[in-house]
């Protein structure tokens, strides 16, 4: 049974849009300075070396036994090794960033389907309109945004298998770390997600690095905020909510990042465009409200 969500919790949703968002726009500005492998490795390496200290200062309890310990693993391996590497190896063959936010952006759908029958949610015919919004919106939003450039066909693999990742990740998650600590389950998820990661780098890239300011200013926002931030809203609101209601926010990511690009590189925002991000806020509106 959850516990009663705190108040503040109200307020998460739109900041978690938001942080989440930001992501995106990190693995570009990044991407010229590093191979994505060896760019994760070291936000892995950054985001348990400060969560670590954390707990050791706050003495944070760890999880209760080593079953629960496997399960943040595996959370973890899906949540960050696998969305994550999909999306920055996408993103680094050419896809994109309007691209990888559709195909990722399928993952309230997905999860919707997973949800009933592996946790016994049961969504209404409104919700299952709020859904098919959602999408429509996403789709008007990233439809003038297509480009002509030829894409390297493994970048579709690997978007696919973020999509996976990150659906995979969000029902275990709520089916099996309901009850680990979000500090120390961080520390867990991010060591098992870096040290696949880190070997995959050390096997497939010249783990090459260079550490310009814009580099180091991607490598700790996304780790300060996606890697901290952004997750823990996440596995909060997946701990106080059903599962299927906090995807439907990833609807409204690629709208968001859409604007940010508009506003960070000049991208052109369309009237359509406009308009699929507020179908997008309805359909969401549907999905979540109770």
């Amino acid at each position: 049974m959850n516990s009663p969500p705190p108040a503040w919790l109200r307020w998460a949703p739109a900041l978690f849009v938001f942080l989440w968002s930001t992501g995106f726009i990190g693995s570009r500005l990044g991407a010229p300075f590093a191979e994505p492998l060896t760019f994760l490795s070291w936000r892995y390496l950054v985001a348990v070396t400060l969560m670590l200290a954390a707990a050791m200062l706050t003495r944070a309890a760890w999880p209760s036994s080593p079953i629960a310990a496997g399960h943040a693993a595996v959370a973890g391996l899906l949540v960050h090794g696998a969305y994550l590497s999909g999306v920055f190896c996408a993103v680094a063959r050419g896809m994109p960033l309007a691209t990888v936010s559709l195909v990722v952006g399928m993952q309230p759908i997905l999860t919707a389907m997973a949800a009933g029958p592996l946790l016994g949610e049961r969504l209404t015919g409104r919700q299952w309109t709020g859904i098919a919004l959602g999408f429509g919106g996403v789709v008007l939003v990233v439809s003038g945004k297509w480009s002509g450039a030829s894409v390297d066909p493994a970048a579709y693999a690997w978007i696919v298998f973020a999509l996976a990742g990150i659906t995979a990740g969000t029902l275990y998650q709520k089916r099996f770390c309901g009850a680990v600590p979000l500090l120390t389950g961080g520390v867990i998820q991010y060591s098992a997600a870096g040290i696949v990661t880190v070997a995959l780098a050390w096997a497939t890239e010249t783990m090459a690095v260079q550490w310009t300011p814009r580099f180091v200013f991607a490598l700790g926002w996304l780790v300060l905020v996606l890697s901290t931030g952004a997750i823990g809203l996440l596995y909060t609101m997946i701990r106080h909510g059903e599962a299927s209601r906090v995807a439907s926010l990833f609807f409204l990511t690629p709208p968001v990042t859409a604007v940010m690009a508009f506003v960070l590189f000049g991208e052109n925002l369309p009237a359509i465009a406009l308009g699929g991000l507020l179908l997008s806020a309805a359909g969401v509106a549907l999905v979540t409200r109770r």
